[in-house]
């Protein structure tokens, strides 16, 4: 039997305890014994991770991440006591090469030092776990555990020695950055090598093969930045399909990209042939001196008849801003499909106009703010992180000089205590306090924030009741959303309440950072918190009422309906949660287990609770 890639490159691993356990639980479910060959046992292991961290079901994966991440940071995280003295004294240096004396750095200063490494070192984790989780990249699932078994293993890569840094447990430094091109080319190295043994018997495929994945990468890495990209001013060109499950259109895909630096993964042959097994690939060439369409510029990767992803060649596969119209002609083929990325375009559009007006020193209008801080909806662009140049525009820019300008309100109008607020009030941004959202209601202050722009407390009036679960499940279909499984089972359930009449009620939708909790509460504290501030649980039939009343929810979005647990078909406890997927609209669920622990950055809705205001 031909082995197993992951057995060659290490042949302990089928005899470790986590495949053993893996082993085992397969022949639990299956009943049937597997046979005590490596490559059954590892495909057994690759299975059992495939569940966990790549489960087809958005829901069932997100949960699973959410309950795994806090744990890869437990394992990977420097933890403060680690950070050395060796940093801090470097921080000193660098300071008086700044020209500042600096003898000591006060603890206070030396803990935001800490917060920051901490902060950047699960950054650059969270770019590898959402990359290597993601449906969108095309490699086995042997590959992306490879990957990650080695890259939590180095520092960053130093461009001029052309090498990675060790990583020990007191390394301050982030983990490497992700480049997408070299990782598909380490692909196609190993899956030849293991297709065609003849192969390993060639010296140059034998060497590549045989070295350590941190020199082999590094090797990658080099070439890779080497390249050149020439005449990026030229925008005409054409763009050519390559056809769904034509292996020798992914080949022709794959010959078209190399030693274009565009850093698309596709530049590995195993890559752009998986990718054409899901779909249809689109590439934009721009025209060379000979007019010849040579230059790639705009991938669209299809999946079945969807838009699987978009990119350009920019840091992170973001599009460049002068091919903006390009794509959005393109675009107009697709029809109502391409309307998520049609958005992307229009932002994008409009970040370069922000920028451009920046550079010339013009005076940003509300619009323009409104956008840049994100107020009605977030910023999407097409790479796999956020935009840069909107930390780069804002890091120069005056939060409390901008509110001003967005919320058309004077200094005096905006309070940060609730001893402040009063009928001149128009924002609140401060911590919340227990009387607060008292004063809210009674002063009707319409814009609420813990911080801004980040900690925005959305107020909301949602109508329940007039419907029964039968009547709120066929409009919810009728409307093309989906319904989880276990939220179906909640609707079902005799804890399921539903008012005959309607009723109009005042919601606020917050984040558990918003709370003042610190680390990750439990469900039971963060319910408690809520009630001492004057908010009170939902009642049960506002998550399904919730859902048809919020159609235009933003791609990505996510947060639950705090409310009493009701049990599903396992017996365990949920919350409905409201998420807009790429494949659309869902009314979901979440385990709610009273000592479960939340995130920060975890998402909650609360009814606000009714105020005798006094005449």
């Amino acid at each position: 039997m031909e082995k197993h890639s992951l057995h060659i490159k290490n042949p302990e691993l089928q005899t470790s305890s986590e495949v053993e356990r893996a082993v085992k639980r397969k022949e639990r479910h299956t009943g049937e014994k597997i046979p005590n060959n490596p490559r059954e046992r590892i495909e057994a292991y690759m299975g059992r991770l495939g569940n966990i961290f790549l489960n087809p079901d958005k829901r069932k994966h997100e949960r699973n991440m959410e309950m795994f991440r806090d744990k890869i940071y437990d394992a990977l995280i420097i933890k403060p006591e680690q950070v050395p003295e060796s940093y801090f004294e470097l921080q000193k240096r660098a300071a008086r090469e700044r020209g500042q004396t600096v003898e000591e750095i006060p603890q206070n200063i030396r803990d935001q030092m800490i917060e920051t490494v901490i902060a950047d070192q699960k950054h650059s984790l969270d770019q590898w776990v959402d990359y290597l989780t993601s449906d969108d990249v095309a490699y086995p699932a042997w590959f992306k555990y490879f990957v990650w078994r080695n890259v939590i293993k180095l520092s960053q890569f130093d461009k001029t020695l052309g090498k990675f840094k060790t990583r020990t447990e007191s390394t301050v430094a982030p983990y490497p950055d992700i480049y997408r091109a070299p990782l598909a080319k380490i692909l196609d190295i190993y899956e030849r090598a293991v297709e065609d043994k003849t192969k390993l018997k060639d010296p140059t495929v034998q060497a590549d093969f045989s070295k350590r994945f941190s020199k082999l990468y590094a090797e990658l890495i080099s070439e890779s930045l080497a390249v050149k990209i020439e005449s990026r001013e030229q925008i005409g060109g054409k763009w050519v399909k390559y056809d769904k499950g034509n292996q020798e259109e992914a080949d022709k895909l794959f010959d078209s990209v190399q030693a274009k630096g565009t850093g698309w993964c596709i530049e590995g042959q195993t890559t752009a042939r998986n990718y054409i097994k899901q779909g249809d690939f689109y590439v934009y060439y721009t025209y060379d001196k000979d007019n010849n369409p040579i230059q790639p510029r705009i991938a669209i990767q299809m999946n079945g008849s969807q838009i699987g992803q978009i990119r350009g060649i920019q840091e992170h596969q973001e599009l460049e801003p002068i091919m903006s119209e390009v794509l959005e002609d393109k675009l107009e083929e697709f029809g109502p499909e391409a309307d998520s990325y049609k958005k992307k375009n229009a932002d994008m559009k409009k970040m370069t106009e922000i920028e451009k007006k920046t550079k010339s020193d013009k005076i940003l209008a509300k619009d323009d703010l409104t956008f840049l801080y994100e107020i009605d909806s977030p910023i999407k662009g097409f790479g796999y992180e956020k935009d840069p140049r909107i930390a780069e525009l804002k890091k120069n820019r005056n939060p409390e000089e901008d509110i001003l300008v967005i919320f058309d309100c004077a200094r005096e109008q905006i309070a940060h205590t609730s001893r402040d607020i009063n009928e001149n009030t128009k924002v609140f941004v401060g911590k919340l306090e227990p009387g607060i959202f008292d004063a809210i209601q009674q002063y009707n202050i319409e814009h609420v924030y813990t911080s801004f722009p980040e900690g925005e407390i959305r107020k909301e009036t949602i109508t329940i009741g007039g419907k029964t679960w039968q009547e709120l499940e066929k409009e919810m279909r009728a409307r093309n959303i989906k319904i989880g499984d276990y939220a179906l089972d909640m609707m079902k359930s005799k804890e399921f309440k539903t008012l005959e009449q309607a009723e109009v009620g005042d919601y606020v939708r917050l984040k558990v950072d918003s709370l003042g909790l610190q680390g990750t509460p439990t469900t039971d504290q963060i319910y408690a918190r809520a009630n001492e501030l004057g908010l009170d649980l939902c009642p049960t039939e506002v998550g399904p009422h919730y859902r048809l009343q919020y159609m235009n929810q933003p791609l990505g979005e996510y947060f639950c309906i705090a409310m009493k647990q009701i049990a599903a078909r396992d017996g365990y406890p949920y919350v409905f949660s409201v998420y807009r997927g790429v494949d659309g609209l869902w009314l979901s669920y979440d385990w709610a287990e009273p000592a479960y622990q939340w995130r920060q950055g975890n998402g909650f809705v609360f009814r606000l609770r009714k105020k005798n205001l006094k005449s």
